[in-house]
Parts: C-alpha cells; structure tokens; sequence
C-alpha cells in the first residue's frame, strides 16, 4: 500500500471502515508518521460525536465495530468489491469520511477560521483554544504586506505542534506556514487557500486559525514565515 493512501486511510480508520489488512497496514504505518498520529488524535474525537460510532482507542487485534448508521457502513462494503474496484471504493469511503470529519474538525492541517457564520465544533475548536492558551505565543505584523499573525507553539515527543491566527490577507492566494531551523532550514508546517474575500478584511472579518506540526523542537526554530506559493513571496515573518 502507497504512503499516500495510507494518509487518506486516517479518516476510514477513525470511522472503522478500514478491512482488515488495510486497517493492520495503517496500524503498522501510524507510529512512524506524526502527522497521522496527530490528525487522528483530532477525528478520534470528532467520531466519538457521531451518533452511534464509538471513539477510536487504538490500533487492536480484533476487527472494528461497524457504524451505527447502516448507510455509512453498507454502502463502503456493496462497492468495495474485486481487486482495483475495491481499491477505489475504499479509497473514495475514505475520502468522504474526511470530508466529513475534517469539515467539521479542520484538523492537522486544516483551516479553522474560514467562515465563523457557523459555530466551530468544540474537539477542533477547544484543541487549537488551548494550544493558545498553554504553547507559547508570538506575534507580528508586516508594514509592507499589512498582514499580522499570532504563532502558538507546544513542545511534542516527535517536535512542535503549532497554531497559527492570520488576518488581513487578501486572496485568492496559496500559502503556507513554514518554521526556520537555527540552521536557516526550512521546514513546511501547514499549507492553505486564501479565498478572493480573504482574512480579516471587510465583509469577512474573521481570521484564519489553522493548526499543523513539524519535526522541528521549539527550541530549535528560529522564525516563522508565511510565504505564497507559485512566486514565494514573504507575507509575514514571526520570530521564535
């Protein structure tokens, strides 16, 4: 199985949609990845509001329960039927399922603040609130760009876990949060789209509040830049 549909598995496996060698395949996958570990931490939860799905526990010898809701678990199960259909079918379940999850949870990589018309969940929303609250924060502005931003960092067993709150950026633009090592090395945190509305502007004044991670300790990040992507251009610099 590909590294790339182990990471789209994170979802099916949080939601027990997973067969038994794709879940064991995951289950063997997940403690080397921290960005799986960390994602699912987040859907785990967001599973156990559910109705009638249970919250993931950890990786187990026995098949996990169906879903309660029989539309969720028949429909993988009719089309996940013979070689690359069965593939496909899996992987298109998975997709949904994050779909799902992570529209509600805007998890590990994962935008938060797009659009506060609806009130945030309280898994996602009360995770990247206490990350502020307990990490440590820094914050900056940039008198070219206009942009300004609060970094928020919190020492992990594998490296940082880190939050971000963007405002007064326009799109439509892609962009991605990036930690400097003390060793000027680059290392991607979390990517984005801006929306034409954007950020903390008129009409939509809300700020972007995203969260992700890196390999990198607190201590050995210099800066944070948010940076565009296409013409990598600087909008924001945040020193460590």
């Amino acid at each position: 199985m590909s590294a790339d549909l182990l990471h789209v598995d994170v979802a099916a496996y949080a939601l027990g949609l997973l067969e038994v060698p794709d879940r064991r395949a995951f289950e063997a996958h997940l403690p080397s990845c921290p960005p799986c570990h960390e994602e699912l931490a987040v859907l785990r939860g967001v599973a156990a509001t559910l109705g009638g799905m249970a919250p993931i526990d950890g990786p187990a010898d026995a098949p996990s329960p169906a879903p309660g809701p029989a539309v969720v678990s028949d429909l993988p199960r009719r089309r996940a039927r013979g070689g690359r259909g069965r593939r496909r079918a899996r992987v298109l379940a998975a997709a949904a399922a994050a779909a799902v999850l992570l529209g509600g949870a805007a998890g590990t990589g994962f935008a938060l603040g797009a659009d506060r018309r609806e009130t945030p969940p309280p898994v996602a929303g009360a995770e990247l609130e206490a990350l502020f609250r307990n990490g440590r924060s820094v914050a900056a502005s940039d008198p070219g760009t206009g942009v300004t931003g609060t970094v928020a960092m919190e020492g992990k067993g594998w490296g940082s876990r880190v939050g971000l709150r963007l405002s007064k950026v326009r799109g439509p633009l892609e962009c991605e949060l990036v930690a400097i090592d003390r060793r000027g090395r680059g290392h991607t945190v979390a990517g984005w789209s801006v929306p034409a509305k954007g950020y903390g502007q008129p009409g939509s004044p809300a700020p972007l509040a995203l969260q992700g991670g890196t390999a990198v300790a607190p201590g050995d990040i210099a800066r944070f830049e948010v940076r565009t992507l296409g013409d990598d251009r600087t909008l924001l610099t945040v020193p460590a």
